[in-house]
């Protein structure tokens, strides 16, 4: 059976989507990162960064949220893995791209904006993190403006993995981006996602 090692309230959350989607079954070791558990021997030898997620695929052992959700979509012969291999590359593209320009820009933004207890929290981190941040949500009102969805007219893993990395969007105005907030709306509501968030809201 699958495993998944990794909270809903870390980049797990965007692999407990991914099996939402597939309607898979999966065993769930519910660590934050930095865990005492993610800390042991037995799981430095599955990674040996010490981070999550990662997941035991009877014996596949993968780390890195996007590859996961990449690997796990394309294995399972998903709609949601585009079968064309230039769709296929721009899915990989949107992935790496969102990790490069948004995945910590977007998280020292809202954590030094509000999420951190308020002695703890930068307003310097958070003004320099809101420069990267407004360029790359430029760049997907543009690419949304042009589609309804990042490769076209269905959703698929890029929107999967760009949409559940901007997890601390949802608590942003986003009204500025139309294309973006609508996008961010319906790629949140679907079922799958809704699903994962719940198991985040809980922590």
């Amino acid at each position: 059976m699958l495993c998944i090692y990794g909270s809903a309230s870390s980049r797990a959350v965007r692999v407990i989507w991914m099996v939402g989607e597939l309607g898979l079954s999966f065993e769930h070791k519910d660590w934050l990162p930095r865990a005492p558990e993610t800390l042991t021997p037995e799981f430095r030898a599955l990674n040996a960064n010490g981070r999550v997620p990662t997941i035991n695929d009877g014996g596949f052992v993968l780390a890195e949220s996007m590859a996961i959700n990449l690997y796990l979509a394309k294995k399972h012969q998903s709609p949601l893995y585009p079968v064309d291999p230039k769709k296929e590359a721009l899915a990989v593209q949107w992935s790496l791209w969102e990790t490069d320009r948004l995945d910590r820009q977007i998280v020292n933004y809202v954590r030094h904006l509000k999420a951190l207890p308020e002695a703890e929290r930068k307003p310097e981190i958070a003004a320099a993190a809101w420069k990267e941040v407004v360029p790359a949500f430029d760049v997907l009102e543009s690419a949304l403006g042009r589609s309804k969805y990042l490769l076209g007219d269905d959703f698929t893993v890029a929107d999967l993995n760009v949409a559940s990395a901007l997890f601390r969007a949802l608590s942003i105005d986003l009204s500025a981006w139309p294309h973006l907030d609508a996008w961010m709306k319906a790629c949140w509501g679907r079922p799958a996602a809704q699903k994962a968030r719940a198991m985040r809201d809980k922590k």
